[in-house]
């Protein structure tokens, strides 16, 4: 029986996103368009999404969270966020795999996401 990879102190919860892709800024654009029904600001600017790679060939893979594990849309979002991706010339093919760790939290969120729902 083996045992789990133990965590390497240092290792960031959330993986790095490749930001320097040419396409990043249009994937980001396209995540913002997806809403949770239950708050009015964009998954992006929640903060829901954690990690945006994108490799050479134009495959993106998302790794985005909910606000709550019992998210009514759990089943539905990540649908919603591949679809709105997959639109973007020159994506040939989206992942989105949903995590909850590390757990969301409100401190998460945009100063924009803030200031729409009054935090600031």
């Amino acid at each position: 029986m083996s045992c789990p990879e133990p965590k390497i102190e240092g290792t960031p919860l959330i993986a790095p996103s490749t930001t320097d892709h040419p396409l990043y800024p249009q994937v980001v654009e396209a995540c913002r368009t997806v809403y949770d029904p239950e708050i009015p600001v964009n998954i992006f600017d929640l903060g829901l999404v954690y990690t945006v790679r994108i490799d050479e060939e134009g495959a993106v893979e998302i790794v985005m969270t909910l606000t709550a594990p019992g998210c009514p849309v759990a089943g539905e979002m990540p649908g919603w966020v591949a679809d709105a991706v997959s639109a973007v010339p020159g994506v040939k093919q989206v992942d989105v795999q949903m995590t909850f760790e590390p757990q969301w939290g409100m401190d998460m969120m945009s100063d924009e996401a803030r200031l729409e729902l009054g935090f600031m």
